[in-house]
């Protein structure tokens, strides 16, 4: 069997989370590839400065979702919820600065402002509909 295949096969026999059932952690997640992707391009230089700090925000995001969805009270998830859209808005700056800095091209930077819209929607909805049911 290639090694290929046996990656894909194990990683098809993972149990699905419940936070993976969540759009809007799915949308982070794909987020965080796309940030992960871009960065590569970015100078070596940056390695430990920019580079770093964009990623990590980049994946604070589905991590909290994922985090926050594991808490027994409606409170303690929306916490989690609402460190996971600051880490949004860190990531956006971020992002901003590396376009500015010209480490990334207009045409990514939209894709990827588009898709930190997106995952704010649905994030900021899930997080009043627990906020609603206190």
């Amino acid at each position: 069997m290639p090694s290929g295949t046996l990656v894909s096969y194990a990683v098809s026999m993972i149990t699905i989370r419940p936070y993976q059932r969540i759009i809007a952690w799915k949308e982070a997640y794909r987020l965080c590839l796309q940030v992960y992707r871009a960065t590569s391009e970015f100078p070596s230089y940056e390695k430990f400065g920019m580079t770093s700090q964009v990623r990590r925000a980049a994946y604070s995001v589905p991590l909290n979702i994922a985090e926050g969805n594991a808490k027994r009270s409606r409170p303690e998830r929306a916490r989690y919820f609402t460190i996971a859209l600051g880490s949004l808005e860190e990531l956006h700056c971020a992002l901003r600065l590396s376009h500015d800095l010209e480490y990334l091209s207009e045409e990514k930077l939209v894709g990827m402002d588009d898709q930190i819209n997106r995952t704010s929607y649905l994030l900021t909805r899930l997080r009043a509909s627990l906020m609603e049911k206190n």
